[in-house]
């Protein structure tokens, strides 16, 4: 039973014990009119007669009235303080039942408050979740219309120029560590190798539209200016301009996704080519043989593994740290505006 059910009971008890003793009220006030009757009668005949004997007996008649109307009211008396005590008492049980009542009335509000704000926090968990799998399925809807555009196969296209009249560069041992690489590569199927020598300005175009490559790879020399060497007719050197390849790669082919320039001071060149693929590999100073072959040798090998541009990068600078080999900071990654390279795979990792 709570408080308040005992505060109700209790009101109850005090009001039913004041209508007793209202009744017991009403009973002994009832009494006073037949004895004061009696005592007027009494008086009657005390007037009307002059015998002794009479008077004396209506006299004590009166006595005894008046006796009994004195206790009586000292009855009345009594039982009008016992019902102003328990009126009291009834007020005070009255003021404690509404004090309960509206204490039990504001712990229910903060009940109805709090269940509310429970159901709202609900309400938005479960929003925040079907949000969240909304942004899940999109992501992974995204994920696969990216793996859906990427090719079952890919083509490498390596091109070659160390003019006569420059030093001598490795560029067979890097074709062989490229090819090595990619034959242990889990998707090595998925990859094609094709490889230009003594390049000149000429072939660039023709090479692209022959093989249609994802992958552009220039190897050789590079000028201090910004520009790649490639060959004249005779097999001297000559310079093409930054801006020349620039425009090559973006009218050749709509497939390539990375040009890496894998010649001393090429980063200009990998920065003018981002306005229109989505990556390229440049180098920001003069870079040995060794550096060059390793380097691009576990790049290709991390792409055919399926793993993205800035991962492949990344385990190919990796590699140089591992091998000892210096120059680690000379290689260059830069993205297109707007193009996440942690997300573009080149090599479709299906079996």
């Amino acid at each position: 039973m709570s408080q308040l059910d005992i505060y109700r009971a209790s009101m109850i008890r005090k009001r039913e014990e004041i209508a007793k003793l209202t009744g017991e009220f009403s009973k002994e006030q009832a009494k006073v009119p037949p004895l004061q009757s009696k005592i007027n009668s009494a008086n009657d005949a005390i007037k009307r007669t002059k015998n002794a004997a009479t008077i004396m007996t209506r006299l004590g008649e009166i006595e005894r009235s008046q006796k009994s109307i004195t206790g009586i009211s000292k009855k009345c008396a009594d039982l009008q303080k016992k019902i102003a005590q328990k009126e009291k008492e009834l007020s005070d049980i009255e003021k404690k039942v509404h004090q309960e009542e509206d204490r039990e009335n504001r712990k229910k509000e903060e009940e109805e408050k709090k269940h509310l704000r429970e159901h709202a926090q609900q309400l938005a968990s479960i929003e925040r979740t079907i949000n969240e799998h909304s942004r899940t399925q999109a992501q992974m809807q995204a994920d696969i219309e990216q793996l859906k555009s990427i090719p079952t196969k890919i083509t490498i296209l390596f091109m070659a120029s160390n003019p006569i009249d420059t030093s001598r560069l490795r560029l067979d041992e890097e074709v062989r560590s490229i090819q090595e690489k990619i034959r242990l590569s889990e998707y090595r199927d998925s990859v094609s190798f094709e490889s230009r020598w003594a390049v000149r300005s000429s072939d660039i175009l023709q090479a692209i539209n022959e093989t249609n490559p994802t992958i552009i790879h220039f190897s050789g020399h590079g000028a201090h200016t910004g520009e790649i060497v490639l060959q004249n007719p005779d097999g001297s050197a000559r310079l093409v301009a930054k801006d020349a390849i620039a425009a090559a790669i973006s009218t050749a082919s709509d497939s390539v996704r990375l040009v890496t320039f894998n010649a001393c001071f090429s980063e200009e060149q990998a920065k003018s080519v981002v306005g229109y693929i989505d990556a390229a590999i440049g180098m920001n100073d003069s870079i040995p043989d060794e550096t060059a072959c390793a380097f691009a040798a576990q790049l290709y090998s991390s792409i055919g593994f399926g793993y993205s541009i800035d991962k492949s990068f990344r385990q190919a600078i990796a590699e140089l740290l591992l091998e000892g080999i210096k120059g680690e900071d000379i290689p260059q990654l830069y993205a297109k505006d707007g193009v996440d390279l942690t997300k573009i795979i080149l090599v479709d990792p299906k079996p």
